[in-house]
């Protein structure tokens, strides 16, 4: 396909290079060759960084409308395209040809809001006069872009999660460059691609494709790198943050989603909302079910039924129309994740359904009476594993969702609007979906967390508030 790679080139500050070195990218389904990307070189960031300099004074000095005119293009050419760049998603990551149609149309989505959201940019008015002695003064703040932002991608959502940091830094007036995921990058180049055919003026995005260890140090520790906006885990957030320097961060670092189903929940929509919750995309999504606290009176009839849904849940080759969930994104990962199944199980655990594994692929599963200090609890399994845990009530359910070091999204399945409101209070989180599972997201929303789930707030708005500054400026009237 010509438009996944370019022809194996990496766009660096506007233009499309080859590289000597190459790096592999493969089908985690069956570990086929698909392509190769340049590996570059700690030069090669460097030389990305200088040219940003000049991109950063472009962007700033763009108008409005051009920067938003750039971006509808850009999502045109993408919504033109959409079914290749579904394939690509769906060739290189984990993800069927259903949940990639799904996330170019959100990329869509997101490219057209950052458009939208550039023209509401705005300051405001400050009463200066609040202040006495200060009646002779009047002024008003307005926001500016910080500069270039470093942008660190992971697989799970290869051109949306891309999307999200380039249309608001574009918007914003900044100058950005993104180290995709080793595994996924061909799906950021093509966001490149869409941004170049759009007219975006070089030396505004580089998408430089490579090991972390060769560049991702330099990107995050250059002085004239003044945002790293990351998305991936725990660890490799706390170590970015060690090494960064001066400069601000937003990080989304996944998380251990917990939902709530109490007696008086719609059953059948608890159950379908919550599988879907738990195995999209392999259940490598920072959003994913991982943890479902019932309330004893439906308790039995709720396992029941959600192994049951779990076991029609079909899944196979990712480019079938048919296929519910495709494999893991490498089968290092699958065996992981049946390692710690495998602890939990020898611990007491009782697996109801799934535990297999075959290549990457490892089955929808779920679990009960697992013990809480497993790690498989305590831990972002970022897998097809949901463990299901009986409760008392809600004020017990609410106390076992907040014991872990995270706090990104919940669900709660209750008619009872005082009780979700109690639980929208007490729950420690970024986000609490009412009636539906914690994996649900529009791209308008404010999207981060707590504890170990990260600093800052995604979603395209708060983005553009993250990547720039209020400036004030205050008018003293001379007699």
């Amino acid at each position: 396909m010509e438009t996944m790679t370019k022809k194996n080139k990496m766009y660096l500050a506007g233009e499309w290079v080859h590289r000597e070195k190459t790096l592999p990218v493969n089908d985690p389904q069956d570990n086929r060759l698909i392509a190769t990307v340049p590996a570059a070189s700690a030069a090669d960031m460097i030389y990305a960084i200088e040219q940003a300099k000049e991109g950063f004074r472009i962007c700033s000095e763009m108008p409005v409308h051009e920067r938003i005119a750039v971006l509808h293009r850009a999502a045109d050419w993408i919504n033109e395209k959409r079914e290749a760049y579904a394939i690509t998603i769906a060739s290189e990551g984990s993800k069927t040809i259903k949940e990639a149609r799904k996330e170019v149309r959100r990329c869509v989505e997101t490219l057209r809001i950052s458009a939208e959201e550039a023209r509401r940019l705005n300051g405001e008015t400050i009463s200066f006069d609040q202040m006495p002695g200060s009646e002779n003064r009047l002024g008003y703040y307005y926001r500016f872009p910080i500069g270039i932002i470093g942008a660190i991608t992971p697989f799970n959502d290869p051109l949306n999660l891309v999307a999200h940091k380039v249309g608001p830094a574009i918007a914003a007036g900044n100058a950005i460059i993104v180290k995709p995921a080793t595994v996924t990058p061909l799906s950021a180049l093509m966001l490149a691609e869409a941004f170049d055919h759009a007219g975006l003026p070089a030396k505004i995005l580089s998408v430089i494709t490579g090991n972390a260890g060769e560049i991702g140090d330099v990107l995050v520790t250059h002085p004239d790198v003044r945002m790293i906006s990351f998305t991936g885990g725990l660890a490799t957030g706390k170590a970015i943050m060690q090494k960064a320097g001066l400069k601000k961060m937003s990080m989304e670092l996944g998380s251990n989603s917990p939902v709530i189903v109490l007696n008086d929940a719609n059953f059948d929509d608890a159950v379908e909302s919550n599988v879907s919750g738990a195995f999209w995309a392999a259940g490598q999504n920072c959003l994913g079910v991982q943890r479902i606290y019932v309330q004893d009176g439906v308790y039995d009839a709720f396992v029941s039924k959600f192994v049951e849904r779990t076991k029609k849940y079909k899944t196979g080759a990712k480019q079938s129309e048919q296929t519910d969930m495709g494999p893991m994104i490498s089968e290092k990962e699958a065996k992981r994740v049946e390692q710690w199944v495998r602890e939990a199980v020898e611990r007491g655990a009782r697996l109801l359904c799934g535990g297999n594994r075959n290549g990457a692929f490892y089955e929808p599963t779920v679990m009960t009476d697992v013990p809480e200090d497993c790690r498989i609890v305590k831990e972002e399994v970022f897998g097809p594993v949901v463990s299901i845990f009986k409760v008392t009530g809600l004020e017990e359910a609410i106390e076992k969702s907040n014991r872990v070091d995270y706090g990104l999204q919940a669900g709660i399945f209750s008619r009872d609007i005082d009780k979700v409101f109690r639980a929208v209070r007490k729950l420690d989180v970024g986000g609490v979906m009412v009636n539906d599972s914690s994996d649900y997201r529009i791209d308008a929303m404010p999207f981060g967390g707590v504890k170990g789930s990260g600093i800052g707030r995604e979603g395209v708005k708060f983005a553009l508030q993250e990547m720039t500054e209020p400036k004030v400026v205050c008018f003293r009237l001379t007699p």
